[in-house]
């Protein structure tokens, strides 16, 4: 399968579709590593124990507004999987700025990582 031996990154990684994600692709493929980046620490401590601590999981905190960190985390990644975003409508309508730092600037800052760190696909997710 073609995600078979690839070290794929989830941002968002610990969301609803991020972890749903991960499991289906975790139960039927078998990836290198799948590296899972968000802001959450305790969101990340949870998951890993749904996961039973899989050995294929990295967990990676911070935010796709931190280009550093994203160029970092994209280091050796062949396959990015992008679901951070703020989501729900009220927040965006009232924190405007804020969506546009993590929806336009942060998604910015994963396509510039993954073209930089010659990532083969990049799959973006819209809701």
């Amino acid at each position: 399968m073609y995600m078979d031996g690839k070290v794929i990154l989830v941002t968002g990684g610990t969301g609803s579709f991020g972890k749903k994600f991960t499991r289906t692709l975790l139960e039927t493929h078998n990836p290198k590593a799948v590296r899972i980046f968000s802001r959450g620490e305790y969101l990340q401590y949870q998951m890993r124990q749904e996961f039973d601590d899989d050995l294929r999981l990295r967990f990676f905190i911070g935010d796709v507004r931190d280009r550093e960190r994203v160029y970092r985390a994209m280091n050796g990644v062949d396959i990015v999987v992008h679901a951070a975003a703020l989501k729900q409508v009220p927040t965006c309508e009232y924190n405007p700025i804020e969506a546009i730092k993590t929806n336009i600037d942060g998604s910015a800052n994963v396509i510039d990582a993954a073209i930089d760190n010659g990532v083969e696909k990049v799959m973006a997710i819209s809701t």
